[in-house]
């Protein structure tokens, strides 16, 4: 006996799931349904409407699979995820692996949906149509290769979400208006009016068009020839690189030779123009407030050079508790303020289990620049290394001096080292007092990052224990 039946246009993953839910509880087999919905010699007998006594338990990454490769143009993809989710129901091989046939099949049709999403992404154009209310209206036409605009749409409703839109399709129509997406069917392409900015867009895409560069290959697979004609940019592309050789000898000829002089480097005549800051200020500062604005011209070592800005402590600057961290993060290099990153968020939960607030105390850090690797639009933290402790110990000391703290806090490696100048393993030093190098007592503790880096949250809960435990008996040393 065979099954048929069709998909629709709109909510294609949710209908084939619930198809595909029924076929197996009545342990269809896969050579058994026709999803076409093709109608052959025999008519073919639609699916039973209610599900069946079995109730398959299918992975998560299948659905995650089926939610991308059900939006490819491919008649098959249907046919292809219900033998997966049959082989996977029988315990038959590997179909997600792509060392199956299947596996290899199905990923090759999730990939090739994320790159038409990505596609469509980068070359809807819209264009300003006239509106009747306070909101302002754009429309676009584009010819995806693949069943992405509704996946793909979510994207432009996050980001204009201040006006209202329509993307037409050969296949569907996206609309959103009022902060509610909705889809509907194909409708004509419709008539854009001229838009301006284009001209100024089109102008400044010719001027920074640089013809030694171009390598065709490379742009076409960035910005297929099949978008070409909805893009207005793109119509200047064959007359730009018809003249691409000629434009190339014109630059060569009119290249210099030598450098002209006063060519250098923007940076090397901003840092010439710096005042020269010695390695040791000649006086010392007077205030906690002279000391933070000579910190923040610091340039003792290379980590200033990257970062964003000095941080420098705050809190309370009659505290009799300093807390000590090794230096600032991500976040707080872009605030300028200590302990308000993760790490800060986790200092402050086992503070307030302790029962200790930030006004209480003043944080700070070992070292005041934040020292990272840039890996893509991330930075990566690095740990600073003994010169740069040892240089920025300057400004600790001056921390120190005019905080006059009775107990000070040492919050990982980096932090004792700093504060004590011994280099031993913390581990069994957690938890006990030290004497620091400005001859006061410190007690040694985790640092929030650590606790956090830790993957097991057995070790992990009891980690932040331990600095919970060790900020209240901080808090008991100074109350007795």
């Amino acid at each position: 006996m065979s099954f048929g039946l069709s998909l629709p246009e709109q909510g294609t993953f949710e209908a084939w799931r619930e198809a595909a839910r029924r076929a197996i509880s009545h342990h269809i087999p896969p050579d058994q349904i026709d999803w076409t919905g093709a109608q052959g010699l025999f008519a073919a007998a639609p699916l039973p409407d209610t599900e069946g006594p079995h109730r398959p338990q299918v992975p998560s990454a299948f659905v995650a699979l089926a939610r991308s490769v059900i939006w490819h143009s491919s008649p098959e993809r249907f046919s292809l995820l219900y033998q997966a989710l049959w082989r996977l129901d029988r315990a038959d091989g590997a179909p997600l692996s792509q060392a199956d046939p299947l596996g290899r099949r199905l990923a090759l049709l999730a990939k090739n949906v994320g790159r038409d999403i990505h596609k469509m992404h980068a070359f809807v154009r819209f264009r300003e149509m006239p509106a009747t209310g306070p909101r302002r209206r754009f429309a676009a036409w584009f010819e995806p290769e693949h069943n992405t605009l509704e996946p793909g749409s979510a994207f432009f409703a996050k980001r204009f979400a201040d006006m209202d839109w329509i993307i037409a399709t050969p296949r569907l129509t996206a609309e959103f208006q009022d902060g509610t997406l909705r889809f509907g069917p194909a409708a004509p392409r419709p008539t854009l009016p001229d838009d301006a900015s284009e001209s100024l867009w089109a102008t400044y895409f010719a001027n920074i068009f640089n013809p030694a560069r171009i390598k065709l290959d490379a742009m076409r697979s960035e910005m297929p020839k099949k978008y070409w004609k909805n893009l207005p940019e793109t119509r200047l592309i064959p007359e730009m690189l018809q003249d691409a050789e000629a434009r190339v000898q014109r630059m060569r000829a009119a290249g210099a030779s030598q450098a002209r002089p006063g060519a250098a480097a923007i940076s090397t005549r901003y840092r010439a123009a710096m005042p020269k800051l010695p390695d040791r200020a000649p006086a010392l500062p007077e205030t906690l407030d002279q000391a933070r604005e000579a910190a923040l011209q610091c340039r003792r070592c290379n980590l200033c050079e990257a970062a964003t800005q000095t941080v420098w402590g705050s809190g309370n600057v009659d505290a009799a508790l300093m807390i000590v961290g090794e230096q600032p993060g991500d976040h707080e290099d872009l605030t300028g303020q200590p302990f308000v990153g993760p790490a800060g968020q986790t200092l402050k939960e086992a503070m307030q289990q302790a029962g200790l607030s930030r006004d209480q105390v003043w944080l700070t850090n070992a070292v005041k620049h934040f020292k990272f690797t840039p890996r893509g639009k991330q930075r990566l933290h690095n740990t600073p290394d003994r010169g740069e402790i040892e240089q920025c110990r300057w400004w600790l000391g001056l921390e120190l001096a005019f905080i006059r703290p009775k107990l000070t806090l040492a919050l990982g490696a980096s932090a004792a080292f700093a504060l004590t100048g011994k280099r031993d393993p913390l581990a069994a030093r957690r938890g006990k007092l030290e004497q620091g190098l400005h001859n006061g007592p410190v007690l040694v503790s985790w640092h929030p990052a650590y606790i956090l880096r830790l993957s097991d949250r057995q070790q992990q809960s009891r980690a932040l224990a331990e600095l919970t435990e060790d900020l209240r008996r901080a808090l008991a040393i100074l109350q007795g």
